[in-house]
């Protein structure tokens, strides 16, 4: 199973996580690349960090949005979310090649994920961007999604991927931020919570009830309270669960 979390979200002097410690437990890193969060230092020193712990890069690619951190919802034309996620994909993976990797995947953040999962136009834009720039390139997404459908059907690889720190629906989708039960912040139901996806490929929603939840990765949000303390706890329970960790890319 692969244990991957939102990073590099801080931007000039204002930091959001502790990237470094949060680097020592996950196996990939998906980092914000300037538009919802993010700079240029914060992306070379990120992927820098990421390079010496071995732990996979990916693109957390948002809306051009920094005042609302990509959690507000963009009506964007299908050619300019196409050419933002490209223009944010290179300035990662110029960074990834100083440090001595490459990006190694894409994965949409806030909104934009959200979008993507059921709006045709947005994902295949996403599709669009990936099979241009880099036709190997994994999209991390929802299970069953329209972006995992589309991406499959241009022949790329769609990992899917569940959250152990969020609240989920009876229908598979997530609780809406800012509604109850939308995180999960006790650190030993987060890892209760990603241990049951990890061997059992189910989640428990908000009304009890167990759902399907086949997953190859497991996201913790380097933004929720106590994620150290969270992904110090999950890593240590995959382990003992006889999870192997290992990136998916």
């Amino acid at each position: 199973m692969d244990l991957n979390a939102d990073l590099g979200e801080g931007f000039g002097i204002w930091r959001l996580g502790d990237d470094a410690a949060l680097l020592d437990l996950v196996t990939s890193a998906n980092v914000a690349c300037g538009f919802h969060a993010g700079d240029a230092p914060t992306m070379r020193r990120v992927c820098a960090r990421a390079v010496e712990r071995g732990v996979a890069v990916g693109a957390q690619v948002g809306y051009r949005d920094l005042t609302g951190f990509g959690r507000r919802h963009i009506a964007y034309d299908f050619a300019e979310l196409r050419d933002e996620v490209l223009y944010q994909l290179g300035a990662l993976d110029a960074f990834c090649r100083v440090a001595g990797t490459r990006v190694r995947y894409l994965k949409p953040h806030g909104a934009l994920y959200h979008a993507a999962a059921c709006d045709e136009s947005q994902a295949a834009a996403l599709v669009a961007a990936v099979g241009e720039y880099d036709d190997q390139l994994p999209l991390l997404c929802p299970p069953g999604s329209v972006l995992a459908q589309l991406a499959t059907g241009a022949g790329l690889r769609a990992v899917a991927e569940g959250f152990a720190d969020r609240g989920y629906l009876p229908n598979g989708r997530l609780v809406p931020r800012g509604a109850p039960n939308a995180l999960v912040t006790d650190p030993e139901q987060v890892a209760q919570r990603a241990v049951l996806m990890a061997t059992e490929r189910n989640v428990v929603a908000v009304d009890g009830t167990v759902i399907p939840c086949p997953v190859e990765s497991i996201c913790l949000h380097g933004d929720t309270p106590g994620s150290v303390r969270c992904a110090e706890l999950v890593r240590a329970a995959l382990i003992d669960a006889g999870v192997p960790l290992t990136p998916f890319a």
